[in-house]
């Protein structure tokens, strides 16, 4: 499944969010991020994993994940290649 980045941006936007693209390279690990406002996340290619306050999320391409407001979370890319996933940010 193709994941239309422009539609995305559109919808988070109308929702009041952000939508970014970010791009690891394989066995990237950003480890006990807090954000003060809501984030969405999608994962357009690769195998990401997304822990949540302790909960390990693997979303399938296309599928959204959010992430509230002052949780801890961990991002690994899991993958042999790069991963690319939108992120977004409640404005």
């Amino acid at each position: 499944m193709r994941v239309d980045q422009d539609a995305v941006a559109r919808d988070w936007h109308a929702r009041g969010f952000s939508c970014g693209l970010w791009v690891d390279p394989p066995g990237q690990v950003w480890k006990d991020y807090v954000h003060d406002v809501d984030e969405l996340v999608m994962v357009v290619e690769g195998e990401v994993e997304f822990e949540i306050d302790g909960k390990v999320y693997r979303p399938a391409r296309g599928e959204e994940l959010f992430i509230p407001a002052r949780a801890r979370h961990t991002v690994r890319n899991l993958g042999r290649g790069e991963s690319r996933w939108l992120y977004g940010y409640r404005r």
